[in-house]
């Protein structure tokens, strides 16, 4: 019996810039139903584009090692955009003061 068709138990695109710039930088996360744990090769991947260029980031789950180096790899990134965000405004911040 074949496989039924890919259900995604999230997916969500989110479009980085407002309507009114015309830009269409996005962000989008996709992660396909295991199936109650019984289906372990599904597409989990996160896009993020910006003009002209995009990357896709897998996230396999197939393996036990796998999905500890896929959980790893979210948290760095996750840790990573944090602190990102957190000196961004920091800069913001220090360059509205200046002027």
């Amino acid at each position: 019996m074949g496989r039924k068709r890919s259900v995604f138990t999230l997916r969500k695109r989110a479009f980085l810039n407002p309507p009114s710039t015309g830009h269409t930088s996005y962000i989008l996360a996709e992660v396909e139903s295991s199936q109650n744990g019984e289906y372990q090769w599904g597409t989990n991947m996160v896009t993020l584009a910006d003009c002209h260029r995009s990357i896709r980031l897998e996230f396999f789950l197939g393996t036990k090692r796998d999905r500890q180096m896929s959980l790893d790899k979210i948290n760095l990134l996750i840790g990573t955009l944090t602190t990102f965000r957190e000196v961004l405004l920091r800069e913001s911040d220090l360059i509205d003061k200046a002027k």
